[in-house]
């Protein structure tokens, strides 16, 4: 028999939050039960989708709503979002924005629409790995940047600029951050924002966790200028508790991205739509307040402040209160030689908890990171931290 090969550049595709999430399925095969900390979908622990958007769903397939949608989104959601928008004082037109199935149909749309093979872009490290495999499929360079984890992991200015090379076409800003929680203000908003209009990039800005911050939210970056291209990505799944849906959008902000914005027509064109019922929900979900957030958020602060003392109190590990989220990035000091997915794998095969390892988000394997989502109950939490310091004890014999 002949083999079929595959496409090399696929070779360099890898996504960590579910890779990790295969040896996990293994133990869970044998009866064991595992603490999942791996996945930032709040629909897996105790939170519930909002029954207003639950209800605009229903009621848009019993009213037969169930045909192909227009390629960029059905016109009253585009609408919705293009209010909104606005109201942040961050202004498009509805013509300009893209309902997608996920914001990561939107990511994969726009990196595709913008980039030739050998083009590169900025990506945050740690960063969200979406970003690493759609370049690799693209045939395009990653380059990474620096947070500071001792500086509340807060990008260096000077490092990104020093990192941008003759075909560097975006820079991508992650706010409030994947995997690190971190919430980035209004100066380094700003700062990024000068560095893209002083060397010609287009900002990438994943908003999708915006609403979820523990204090005042940053601005929208596309509400702080007017002359940087912006493409601003936002989703249904994180901040509306409708992950499964898959409803994302995009908005493009500036006259520069035409020719970009009718190259996502023509790719969004070729596959035909997103799911059509859920978009019905958009402009409900867009009208319909913060309380569903707020509820949220007072039981995450809860987990996550639980989360934080519990892992500082143990020798050898070290946290920061992230700002939004809810995502910790938290430091095991390794022994010489060892790793942290090795660290995680063991964690996960003698305790039964999943987190995953800082490498996995570009982090260096022998500096002993690992991301952990609070989003269980606390006591799932406790069981997890009484797990952490077991294995920790056990790795500093």
């Amino acid at each position: 028999m002949i083999s079929i090969p595959s496409a090399e550049r696929i070779g360099r595709l890898k996504y960590a939050i579910r890779n990790i999430a295969a040896s996990a399925a293994e133990i869970e095969a044998q009866g064991r039960k595992v603490l999942r900390l791996n996945i930032g979908d709040p629909l897996l622990y105790d939170f519930q989708t909002p029954p207003a958007l639950v209800e605009a769903v229903v009621q848009a397939m019993r009213d037969g709503k169930n045909w192909y949608a227009p390629s960029y989104g059905i016109p009253v959601a585009r609408e919705a979002i293009a209010a909104s928008l606005t109201a942040y004082g961050a202004p498009v037109a509805p013509s300009s924005v893209f309902v997608t199935s996920g914001a990561s149909e939107a990511i994969e749309a726009a990196l595709t629409a913008m980039l030739e093979p050998g083009d590169s872009v900025l990506t945050p490290t740690p960063g969200y790995p979406l970003y690493t495999a759609i370049l690799a499929k693209l045939n395009a360079e990653e380059r990474p940047y620096r947070l500071d984890p001792g500086a509340h992991w807060q990008p260096d200015l000077a490092q990104i600029e020093a990192s941008i090379g003759p075909r560097t076409r975006a820079i991508v800003v992650i706010n409030p951050n994947n995997p690190t929680g971190a919430l980035w203000g209004e100066e380094t908003l700003r700062g990024i924002l000068d560095l893209a209009r002083r060397r010609g990039l287009v900002v990438l800005a994943d908003e999708v966790y915006y609403p979820l911050t523990y204090g005042p939210s940053a601005p929208r970056m596309a509400s702080l200028v007017d002359d940087v291209p912006i493409i601003a990505f936002d989703s249904m799944s994180k901040a509306y508790l409708a992950t499964g849906w898959r409803v994302g959008w995009m908005s493009l902000h500036h006259a520069s991205l035409d020719g970009v914005r009718a190259a996502i027509s023509r790719i969004l064109d070729a596959r035909l739509c997103s799911p059509t019922p859920p978009q019905f929900a958009i402009p409900v979900a867009l009208a319909g307040g913060r309380a569903h957030v707020d509820d949220a958020m007072g039981r995450l602060r809860e987990r996550r402040d639980l989360l934080v003392s519990r892992l500082n109190a143990i020798p050898g590990v070290w946290c920061e209160a992230p700002g939004g989220a809810f995502y910790i990035m938290a430091k095991v000091e390794l022994p010489a030689g060892r790793t942290d997915e090795e660290f995680v794998l063991d964690l996960l095969r003698t305790e039964g908890v999943l987190t995953v390892h800082g490498s996995g988000f570009g982090m260096a394997p022998k500096d002993g990171w690992m991301r952990i989502v609070y989003l269980p109950p606390v006591e799932v939490i406790s069981a997890a931290c009484d797990a952490i310091e077991r294995t920790v004890a056990r790795w500093s014999r």
